[in-house]
C-alpha cells in the first residue's frame, strides 16, 4: 500500500476516533456530577481527550501525504459515525432531516471519490 493509501486509513481511524470520543463526552455530560471538578475529572471525560489528542496526532501525521483538497471530504465522514453511533448508543432517533443530511453527504464523498485525487 502506498503512502497515501495508509495514510488515508490513518485519517479515518483518526476521524473515527474523534466520532467516539465526541460520544463519550456525550455520555459524561447526560450524567449527574456532585460538582464542577468531579464533572470535569472522570474517567469518561478524560479518556475523551486523551482520545482527541491522539486523533491530533494522527491527523497531523497523516496529513504529510494526503491532498488538502481530500481532508475535507475524509473528515465529513464523521457525521455518518456520529449518527450511528447516537443511534446506537444513546438511542438518538433517525430523522428525515438527519436521513437526508446523511445522504447528501454520502453522496457528496461519493461523487468526489470519482473526480480523482489531488
Amino acid at each position: 500500500m502506498s503512502n497515501l493509501g495508509i495514510s488515508i486509513c490513518i485519517l479515518l481511524f483518526s476521524v473515527f476516533i474523534a466520532a467516539v470520543s465526541q460520544i463519550l463526552l456525550k455520555k459524561a455530560a447526560n450524567r449527574q456530577y456532585k460538582n464542577t471538578l468531579a464533572e470535569y475529572l472522570n474517567p469518561l471525560v478524560i479518556v475523551a481527550y486523551g482520545m482527541f489528542f491522539l486523533s491530533t496526532l494522527l491527523t497531523m501525521t497523516a496529513l504529510k501525504y494526503v491532498p488538502l483538497s481530500l481532508s475535507p471530504i475524509l473528515e465529513s465522514t464523521s457525521y455518518l459515525y456520529i449518527t450511528v453511533m447516537g443511534y446506537l448508543f444513546l438511542k438518538e432517533k433517525f430523522t428525515r432531516r438527519k436521513l437526508l443530511g446523511l445522504l447528501l453527504i454520502f453522496v457528496g464523498i461519493f461523487v468526489f471519490s470519482f473526480r480523482g485525487v489531488g
